[in-house]
């Protein structure tokens, strides 16, 4: 079964249900994806769904920032709620161990010498890690890796 056709499965059973979280926040996924097929004018496969997932998260990651940060726990609660409902359909993440065994790999492998060599790297990382770590993780062990 496809992530997409999952994805439409579950928003039929939060509705049987009654989850109306549950059910709102998988309706802003189907939305968004949805959008992404309509503006390119494809059929997204589930690479393409992970990362309209992997761009939702990214962005409910800096609004509870934000509204922790103007003490409104409220908003960043359903915030949270959401992140973990698009949780559930991201792939098995990488642990910082993986993710360190992989960056020295793409280091050795693409022959980087210092920080300019820094998008080399990143180019051959982003197809293999997307969905699978938080790139800005990845960012810093490979800052840490080509400096040291």
């Amino acid at each position: 079964m496809s992530l997409k056709q999952r994805i439409s499965d579950d928003m039929k059973s939060a509705m049987k249900a009654r989850e109306s979280d549950k059910l709102a926040a998988i309706r802003l996924l189907l939305a968004a994806i949805k959008q992404k097929e309509v503006d390119e004018r494809v059929e997204l496969d589930d690479a393409g769904v992970v990362a309209v997932i992997d761009k939702m998260l990214k962005q409910r990651r800096d609004s509870v920032s934000q509204y922790e940060a103007a003490q409104r726990q409220d908003l960043a609660d359903k915030e949270k709620f959401e992140m973990n409902v698009l949780m559930a359909y991201m792939p098995q993440q990488l642990s910082a161990e993986e993710v360190d065994a992989v960056v020295a790999k793409a280091v050795a492998d693409s022959g980087a010498a210092g920080m300019q060599d820094m998008g080399k790297v990143m180019g051959l990382l982003r197809p293999q890690l997307a969905g699978r770590a938080d790139m800005a993780q990845v960012s810093a062990c490979i800052k840490a890796k080509l400096a040291g």
